[in-house]
Formats: C-alpha cells, structure tokens, sequence
C-alpha cells in the first residue's frame, strides 16, 4: 500500500485511526477463554466491530509471543482474517525489531514475505545497516521510532548535542531521511509529546506519523491535530486499550465499536475542520 491508497482510505472513512491489538489473555472476557482460540475469538470480534471506522490495526507482538507457539498462530489468524475480510486496511507490526544487517534481513523476510504486513516498527539506534534491509521490499513500510510517549523517552531521546543543539530524536529524524523517503518511512511519536510535533513537522513535513498515546495513556486527539496534520493527513492515530478492553462482558464488541466509533466522529470533524475532506 502506498501513501496515495493510504490517504484514500483516511478520506473515505474519514478516519486516521489505528487500533492497536494488544490481546492480553488476562484481559479479555472469561467465556471467550473456553474458544479453541481465546486471543483470535477475540480479535475477530473487535476487528468485525470496529473495521468500519478505523484504516489500520497494529497488534503488538509482544503479547502473543508471550504465548508461545499458540500466540503465534493466534497472530497469523488475525493477520490473515483481517487480509481475507478488509484487504483496504493497513497493518502494522509493532515489532520494534533492529539489529545487524543479516538480522535484520530475516526480520524482514518474517514480517513482509511470511506474516505479510504491510509496516513494521523498527528501532534507529544501530544505524543505517539495520534499518536498510526492511527498506528493500517494495510497497512496505519502516515505521521508525523517534520519540515515543513513554516515561523513559527523556533518558536517552532527549540528549542534546553541546554543539549543535540538536536533540537526538531530531538527529535521527533528520539522518534517517537518508535512508527512505515519504514512500516508505513513517516515524513513531507519542501523543504525549505533541508540544513537540511542530518542531518535529519542521524537519519531516511530508512523512507519515504513527502517534500512540491518545486514549488510555492521555494523548490529546486535537493537539496531535492542530501540530501534526499535513497536506495528505499524515497522521496515523493509535488507541488500544480505550478501545478493545472498554468492556469486559458479552458486550465486549459491541462497546469497542462504540469506542471506535465516537474517535472516528471527532477525527471526522477534525479532517473537515483543517480542509482535508468535504
């Protein structure tokens, strides 16, 4: 998917909306727990409530590897329902993958060949020689973290060159840009930091971001708006937990449709207020 499809489908939903599945067996409704597949039963359910409202679905990994081999199947499932039902939405491996360059080529073979998504998150700090390899595949995307809305973001991110003055995510926003283009490289920053989001647009105006952080860890949806919007969006907009875990009874779907639904609105007005859609 390129970023021309991508914001025809933010256009036509008129949405930027990701919906992070963040399955966590000790979360979900305890009757799903007798499914032959807990975590898939799941996410089958959240993705038919909310796929009308949303343009992109990021699992995180780390919550069906801590299942082992069953959460790995429950993984493939999702990703190939989600392809078989609602082949127009983009999907994200919130992997945080990065290593050496041979490392890294077997990453991307995973996520790309045999999983089949269409990004992957990827981390800078090795350098170009790990991020490279997932910049081969053509239609794919890095998704490259920049400064991300966790507590421990200022131990390291915020680092400033004595020099220069340059702080190191805004190094690795702009050295990285050597490395892809606005074809291919999206970059993550936290809803948290969206004081920071104009600064950031200085330095990639014309790239996607994948902005986590709205909803359960206190991101405000209209900063992110008001800093981040460019010309084609580019936004990508992350809510999990506000969504998926808004319910833990039989209404678990029906509750996480209504989650989607009511940012989907506020999106909407948003798109229409900066001139983005009709």
């Amino acid at each position: 998917m390129n970023n021309k499809q991508l914001f025809e489908n933010i256009k036509k939903k008129a949405s930027f909306l990701c919906i992070g599945l963040d399955t966590d067996v000790s979360k979900i409704p305890t009757f799903l727990l007798d499914s032959i597949d807990p975590m898939f039963a799941f996410n089958k359910e959240i993705i038919d409530a909310t796929a009308p409202y949303t343009i992109a679905y990021k699992p995180n990994l780390a919550f069906y590897e801590s299942e082992g081999l069953k959460g790995w199947q429950s993984l493939e499932k999702t990703v190939q329902y989600i392809h078989e039902n609602y082949p127009e939405i983009f999907l994200i491996a919130d992997a945080k993958r990065g290593d050496i360059g041979n490392t890294s080529s077997m990453y991307a073979r995973a996520f790309f060949e045999k999983m089949k998504f269409d990004a992957v998150t990827v981390a800078p700090y090795m350098g170009e020689d790990s991020v490279k390899p997932f910049l081969t595949y053509q239609g794919k995307w890095v998704v490259l973290l920049a400064l991300t809305s966790n507590k421990g973001a200022i131990d390291f991110q915020y680092f400033t060159d004595c020099n220069s003055g340059e702080k190191l995510f805004e190094k690795v926003l702009r050295i990285s840009q050597n490395w892809g283009s606005e074809a291919n490289m999206m970059y993550v920053v936290g809803a948290t930091k969206a004081d920071e989001l104009a600064g950031i647009r200085k330095i990639v105006p014309d790239h996607f971001l994948l902005v986590p952080g709205v909803g359960a860890q206190g991101g405000s949806l209209q900063e992110v708006a008001k800093f981040g919007l460019n010309k084609q969006c580019g936004l990508i907009v992350n809510s999990s937990r506000a969504i998926i875990y808004d319910s833990n009874g039989q209404d678990f779907a029906v509750k996480a449709g209504a989650s989607a639904l009511e940012i989907r609105d506020e999106m909407s007005e948003l798109l229409r207020f900066y001139d983005l859609i009709p």
